[in-house]
């Protein structure tokens, strides 16, 4: 544990920079490591310990983040004006750190709501899918017609809304096809959801009876459709929507919690507004409740491909099988051509904010966010918003950006998602709940209304990072029996629904 009085953060002894604790000052010397700043090093940043050559990889984690650009000397601060990415070889040692998964005797339970296909849910919505933009607006009139208007329901969550901005000027099949009508898909399936409300416009590329087809959905009193064309308009197109929702309430509120065990709940983990922290505090934390969750029989989702590029070489020693090693560098492999085609490159990731935050490189931020997922096998990698099957630790391939990242992660069955920020990210993921987990104490302070956790007592040495995993796991049980988390309770979740738009909008 920290001691208070530390002035860095050391995470390995071979590591050529340590962070600032706080902000170190010209001068100030720092006793544990027998150097001075050279300048001054803001919170969250990094100091060089030792004398580091122009072209020498500098590392952190024991792990290369970058190289030096020119050479740095002992007591610097190391960032992007002398560090940056760089070529070297990585060692994937398929399946070499393997290990025995060993399960609670006794798992942990939550209060869940139990659906007829065995499914449990962690909330009991009723959902308003949209096949196109075009019919965003009637679905929002019919959900806006249920806001704070359910006090005889006071089993139902709500009517909410999942509109987007695609569905149409795409090609009818393909690659970018398949992704939205896989993610609308997941989200109609979801348990979250007590019944699916889809409604198009009639003439759009993603016809709502091919979506069904494609998906082998069939029409019930569960899952509904009707487009705007055929009830003939807007006003008659709400008047149809608010009555189907009508008949749908009694029966949503007759559904109840009982236990349910933990092998029923998938986390989503996901960091964005990232800093020099998340590594340290809330990622390691995070991944320290996953290794619980696994323990306990369920299931964690590590995704972000951009973000574990650099990092995919210690995913790879911990995947249960070559093969499943091999779908993880697959997805590598794609996102190297799909950034090169669309001239960009890899390490246009971190954002401004993330460097702001300490952050330099994406093999930086990528060390740290791979810590989400804790230290338990990898036993399965997926497509964006494919239904997750595995129980342990599976990958899902899908974009850094946090909304479209989460709601890849909903549409595979995620029903609690952790989400760790060092600069403060606001979010929610309706129908799943979304807990909120600061790097840093201040942080908390200044946004302690969106804030569920604060991890950054990690930072302050108040607190191991085993022991903010165990409040984060208890936690994640309280809020998957009902408890609402910050983000629930401010309205988030509606506008951040994002399925991933590829290829060409024509």
């Amino acid at each position: 544990m920290l001691q208070a009085a530390d002035l860095t953060i050391r995470l390995h002894p071979d590591d050529d920079v340590v962070i600032a604790r706080q902000e170190v000052g010209t001068g100030t010397l720092i006793p544990k490591e027998k150097v001075s700043a050279l300048v001054t090093i803001p919170a969250g940043h990094k100091l060089a310990v030792r004398d580091i050559a122009q072209g020498a990889p500098v590392r952190r984690y024991n792990q290369i983040i970058g190289f030096a650009t020119r050479p740095i000397r002992a007591g610097e601060h190391v960032h992007v004006h002398n560090l940056a990415m760089g070529s070297f070889e990585r060692d994937y040692a398929f399946s070499s750190s393997v290990k025995p998964t060993v399960f609670e005797k006794q798992p942990a339970t939550f209060l869940g709501i139990k659906r007829a296909d065995g499914k449990v849910a962690t909330r009991n919505y009723i959902g308003i899918l949209t096949s196109v933009n075009c019919s965003a607006t009637v679905a929002r009139m019919v959900a806006d017609h249920f806001r704070n208007n359910l006090h005889d329901y006071p089993n139902v969550d709500g009517v909410v809304a999942l509109t987007h901005k695609t569905g149409c000027g795409m090609a009818g099949d393909g690659e970018g096809m398949d992704l939205l009508r896989r993610t609308l898909t997941g989200y109609a399936q979801h348990p979250n959801f007590f019944a699916v409300l889809n409604i198009g416009l009639g003439c759009e590329a993603n016809q709502i009876n091919f979506w069904l087809d494609a998906a082998k959905l069939k029409l019930s009193d569960k899952l509904q459709a009707f487009t705007i064309q055929e009830k003939g308009g807007t006003t008659k197109s709400v008047r149809d929507g608010i009555a189907r929702i009508k008949e749908l309430l009694p029966e949503a509120n007759r559904a109840k919690r009982e236990p349910a065990p933990a092998s029923h709940l998938i986390l989503g983990l996901e960091c964005g507004g990232s800093d020099g922290y998340s590594g340290i505090s809330a990622n390691p934390a995070l991944g320290a409740a996953a290794d619980l969750l696994v323990r306990h029989g369920g299931t964690a989702i590590l995704s972000e491909t951009p973000e574990i590029y650099g990092a995919e070489h210690l995913l790879t020693r911990r995947a249960v099988s070559r093969e499943v090693g091999e779908k993880l560098l697959a997805r590598i492999r794609w996102w190297e051509d799909y950034t090169a085609r669309n001239r960009m490159e890899m390490n246009n990731n971190p954002s401004p904010g993330n460097k702001a935050g300490g952050l330099t490189t994406i093999l930086e931020k990528s060390l740290g966010a791979a810590a989400k997922g804790g230290t338990t096998n990898l036993v399965e990698v997926y497509e964006f918003a494919e239904k997750v099957n595995a129980r342990g630790l599976v990958f899902m391939d899908t974009p850094g950006y946090d909304p479209v990242s989460v709601t890849g992660h909903v549409a595979g069955g995620a029903n609690v998602v952790c989400f760790t920020t060092g600069r403060g990210s606001v979010y929610g993921c309706k129908p799943a709940p979304s807990l909120k987990l600061a790097t840093n104490s201040p942080l908390y302070r200044r946004m302690e209304e969106d804030m569920d956790v604060n991890c950054g007592t990690v930072v302050d040495g108040s607190e191991t990072v085993e022991q903010a995993g165990e409040r984060i796991f208890r936690l994640v049980l309280e809020t998957a029996s009902g408890s609402k988390s910050k983000s629930e309770l401010l309205g988030f979740g509606e506008d951040e629904f994002a399925p991933w738009v590829v290829g060409a909008t024509m």
